[in-house]
């Protein structure tokens, strides 16, 4: 897919659905499981981002830390044996871990057992930005520091692929496994090929999401060194804004067809309508306007939909200063002056911090719950609007809302964008 050239315009006129197929595959997600800062599971998520409770608090880590932020939202201590099998365990960096915890919550919630979601015809498909950084950090740290070997298991602890290995192990799932390293877009770009993948007959169903734990002192200085790290709080679209605070955990969905999930007599969560994904092409770390746009034309495009169908936008929102600009900017581009200053908008980073490659699919899940409670959850922290972000970025307090229809925003480092949209089930047609 590519996306608009300047001064094009970015999306079908807003009054008008776009050309869409009416037969091809309807694709539904069946379940879904997490976890995050917020601890075990995505209602866990869920109540947080709808109560505004951040997550982020004093950095917890292995080895002293001398750098200046000391903040991050970090997944609770939790005993990874009373999840994991011990002959698995050894081979599971934390990132691991997490991704097959939210994994087994989704395939519980789409009504598969461990022995009947896998398959030729099952794909996993797992992103991630980093991979199994705890093992790289703990590894190089012994051996440079103390002179002692890596653990002969640590490439398939940390190589970027072993969530989705593991996954695929766990449930004998025997179609399209791998990972997808895009940035902080990755989870999306994963939802986004599962979706495409089912749709073209590559596979009958899909294990896929987003999985990071990256809060190492190694990767917190590295974070600092750019620049974009909020010492304080996080506070996306309002003014005083000055970074972002890291996060970690992981956010797994299943995917399937509505015909299979009715067949099977399963209700499904909603109905995944729209992906789009385009790149800036122009800067490592800065976002573009038309980049981001276009996927989300795009991914309107894909789901057949005018911008004024869209009920509620889970904004990107990292609460640096580029990216919220750009962002708005890029809103208001493809839903116009008028209604794009009035759609309701938030980021729910704040709470649950920027997890990175796991990202775009926490902000999934919680997008998810937002259309089952009719909730639109809160931009926290949020001090005073800015001008330069003219959106309704739902400050501090959550709003009930007509939710039929949401969009996801994922842009991550490199200009790779990814966009998703849902529909209620009950308004699928």
């Amino acid at each position: 897919m590519t996306g608009p050239q300047a001064g094009e315009s970015p999306a079908p006129a807003r009054g008008a659905p776009t050309k869409h197929s009416n037969d091809r595959k309807r694709i539904v997600i069946s379940g879904m499981g997490a976890v995050s800062a917020a601890g075990m599971g995505a209602d866990t998520l869920w109540r947080a981002a709808r109560d505004g409770l951040t997550q982020v608090r004093e950095l917890r880590t292995e080895r002293p830390y001398d750098g200046r932020i000391r903040i991050a939202a970090q997944v609770p201590p939790y005993e990874p044996s009373a999840y994991i099998e011990s002959n698995l365990l050894p081979f599971c960096d934390p990132f691991t871990q997490y991704a097959i915890i939210a994994a087994d919550e989704a395939a519980a919630q789409a009504g598969f057992g461990r022995d009947d979601i896998g398959g030729s015809r099952t794909a996993v498909i797992v992103g991630t930005g980093i991979g199994g950084m705890t093992t790289i950090d703990n590894g190089l740290y012994h051996y440079y520091v103390n002179s002692i070997r890596p653990d002969p298991l640590s490439v398939p602890r940390l190589i970027p692929s072993a969530a989705p290995a593991m996954l695929g192990m766990r449930y004998s799932c025997l179609g399209p496994t791998f990972a997808v390293g895009s940035a902080c877009s990755s989870a999306s770009q994963s939802i986004g090929l599962g979706l495409q993948m089912i749709r073209f007959g590559l596979a009958d169903r899909a294990i896929v999401g987003g999985s990071e734990s990256c809060v190492t002192n190694g990767t917190i200085r590295a974070w600092e060194a750019l620049r974009v790290m909020t010492p304080d709080a996080c506070r996306p679209f309002s003014k005083g804004r000055n970074g972002m605070s890291l996060g970690e955990g992981a956010a797994i969905f299943i995917l399937e067809t509505l015909e299979a999930a009715k067949a099977r007599g399963h209700r499904p969560l909603c109905e995944l309508l729209g992906y789009g994904t385009t790149s800036d092409a122009k800067d490592p770390v800065r976002p573009d306007v038309i980049g981001a746009s276009g996927a989300m034309a795009l991914a309107l495009e894909d789901a057949g939909l005018a911008a004024k169908n869209v009920d509620y936008i889970n904004a990107h929102g990292t609460a640096t200063h580029a990216n919220d600009i750009t962002e708005s900017e890029a809103i208001l581009r493809v839903f116009g002056d008028s209604y794009g200053r009035r759609v309701p908008v938030s980021s729910t980073k704040p709470v649950h911090g920027h997890a990175l490659g796991a990202g775009g699919g926490l902000e999934l899940a919680i997008t998810i719950k937002a259309l089952h409670e009719q909730i639109v959850p809160p931009t926290i922290n949020f001090i005073e609007a800015d001008p330069r972000c003219p959106i309704d970025a739902v400050p501090n307090v959550a709003r009930p809302h007509k939710i039929d229809v949401a969009m996801s925003n994922s842009f991550a480092f490199g200009g790779i964008n990814a966009v998703l949209i849902l529909r209620a089930l009950e308004d699928a047609g």
